[in-house]
C-alpha cells in the first residue's frame, strides 16, 4: 500500500469511527415505552427491520428480541454491514457464533453482510421466542441500506427502527421517508431545518420523538474515536465509564424522529396571554417590551417556547426547540426562515458591523431580521438602518380554538 493510500485509509477510518454511535438499551427502551403507552398494540402483528443493526452488539435488537413475544411482533429483521465495506476495521475475527454455524464461510464474512430474523417459531426449545431463536445467513451484497436487497426488507417491513450513521442521515431519510414506512430513527437537532426533513413535519408527517428532545444522549463509539475530555466524563457521570469494548461520549443535540404517534405530541402548551407575557413574563426581552415585528417577515418574533402568546392569531417566529412540544392541534407549522417561505423584502448586499466596527464581508438575506435603535454592542447589518438577525425561526399560526 502506497503512503498515500493508506493515509487515505487512515482518515477513512477516523471519519468513520467518529460516525460509529452505538445506541444505549435504556434510550431505546425509553422511546419505544412512549409509543406503547399511546398504543400497546403498536408493534403487534406487526413486521421491524433494524438496517445495520447486528444482535451481536446492536441493542436496538437486543431490545425487540427480548420483547418478541411482549410486542406481539409477527418478525423481526437485523441487518449488519460488512467488515471490508467498513474502513473503520483495520481487523476483523468472526465471532465464535458465526464461525461454530455450519453455514461459515470465512470469505463471505468479510465481504457480506448478514440478515438476521426473528419469527414465531421456538427453534431453542425453550417455550419462549426470543434472540436464542435467532435464524442468519449471509446477504449477497455488503448490507448498505440503500442496495436494492436491503430496500427490498424495508418494503417488506411495517416499521423501520435504528440509528443510522450521521453522515447519511439525508440519504437514509429520503430512503424511509418515500417508503411509506412507519419508522423512529436517531438523528441530530439541526437536522429539522434538512429539506429531507422539515417539509415532511410542516405536512404533519414526521415529527421528534417523545424522549431525549432536551436531555443529553450517551452513545458507544469504537475506541480510538475522537471525544473530547468533558463528554467522557460526562458519560461517565451518566453511568458510562469507558470499558475493553468502546469508550462513551454524550451528545447533547441528538433526538429521535419519527412519524409513530405519542401521547407527548398532543400535550397542549400551557401559555400566558399577550397582555400577561409582557406584564409577567421571566424573559426580560419580553417582560416590559412585547414582540417586535421583523423588518422582512410578516411575523413577529417570539424569542422562548414558553413565551408565546395564547391569543396572538398572526404568524409568529418561534425558536426550532418549539418542535420539542409541537402540538399539532394547536398550532399549525408554515415554514422557516431558511428559505422556504416568502420574505415581505430583500436585502442586497449588507454591511456587517460587530460591537461598532463595521467589517468588509458582506453576507446574503437568508434569516429573520429586527430593526434595532443603534449599532450597539453585538453583531448588526446595516441596510440603510441598523438590523439584528435572528437565529434559525420556525413560523407558526395558532389554530382557531373553535
Amino acid at each position: 500500500m502506497t503512503t498515500v493510500s493508506r493515509n487515505s485509509s487512515l482518515q477513512a477510518a477516523r471519519e468513520t469511527k467518529n460516525d460509529e454511535f452505538y445506541t444505549q438499551w435504556a434510550d431505546v427502551e425509553r422511546e419505544m415505552n412512549a409509543y406503547l403507552e399511546y398504543d400497546p398494540d403498536v408493534f403487534r402483528d406487526k413486521v421491524i427491520l433494524l438496517p445495520c443493526d447486528d444482535p451481536e452488539w446492536s441493542n436496538f435488537a437486543k431490545f425487540f428480541a427480548l420483547h418478541f413475544m411482549d410486542f406481539g411482533l409477527s418478525k423481526l429483521i437485523s441487518t449488519s454491514y460488512a467488515p471490508d465495506s467498513n474502513p473503520a476495521l483495520f481487523s476483523y475475527e468472526p465471532t465464535l457464533f458465526e464461525m461454530n454455524d455450519p453455514q461459515f464461510d470465512e470469505t463471505k464474512s468479510h465481504a457480506n453482510g448478514k440478515k438476521f430474523v426473528l419469527e414465531r417459531k421456538d427453534i431453542s426449545g425453550d417455550g419462549i421466542v426470543n434472540i436464542d431463536d435467532l435464524q442468519w445467513e449471509y446477504l449477497e451484497g455488503d448490507g448498505d441500506f440503500r442496495s436494492a436487497e436491503v430496500s427490498a426488507l424495508r418494503d417488506e417491513a411495517d416499521f423501520v427502527i435504528t440509528n443510522p450513521p450521521f453522515s447519511l442521515f439525508r440519504q437514509f431519510m429520503t430512503w424511509v421517508v418515500g417508503s411509506g414506512r412507519k419508522f423512529s430513527v436517531i438523528g441530530n437537532n439541526n437536522a429539522i431545518t434538512y429539506n429531507e426533513v422539515f417539509p415532511h413535519i410542516i405536512a404533519n408527517a414526521l415529527w421528534k420523538g417523545a424522549t431525549a428532545n432536551s436531555t443529553d444522549m450517551v452513545f458507544g463509539v469504537p475506541k480510538g474515536a475522537k471525544v473530547s475530555e468533558a463528554d467522557r466524563q460526562k458519560a461517565e457521570k451518566l453511568g458510562y465509564p469507558s470499558d475493553d469494548e468502546r469508550d462513551y461520549t454524550r451528545l447533547g443535540n441528538s433526538c429521535w424522529y419519527t412519524n409513530i404517534d405519542h401521547g407527548r405530541r398532543h400535550e397542549p402548551l400551557q401559555l400566558m396571554t399577550t397582555a400577561d407575557n409582557i406584564k409577567f413574563s421571566k424573559h426580560k426581552e419580553v417582560r416590559g417590551t412585547g414582540y417586535p415585528a421583523y423588518d422582512n417577515f410578516s411575523a413577529i418574533e417570539v424569542p422562548f417556547v414558553d413565551a408565546i402568546p395564547s391569543d396572538y392569531d398572526g404568524l409568529m417566529g418561534v425558536p426550532i426547540t418549539f418542535l420539542d412540544k409541537y402540538n399539532p392541534d394547536q398550532f399549525e407549522i408554515v415554514g422557516s426562515s431558511e428559505g422556504d417561505y416568502p420574505q415581505t423584502k430583500t436585502y442586497g448586499p449588507k454591511e456587517r458591523v460587530v460591537d461598532g466596527v463595521r467589517m468588509k464581508s458582506n453576507t446574503g438575506s437568508f434569516g429573520c431580521f429586527v430593526r434595532t435603535e443603534s449599532f450597539g454592542p453585538g453583531t448588526y447589518f446595516d441596510v440603510g438602518y441598523p438590523v439584528k438577525r435572528i437565529y434559525k425561526r420556525i413560523f407558526i399560526r395558532r389554530k382557531d380554538a373553535s
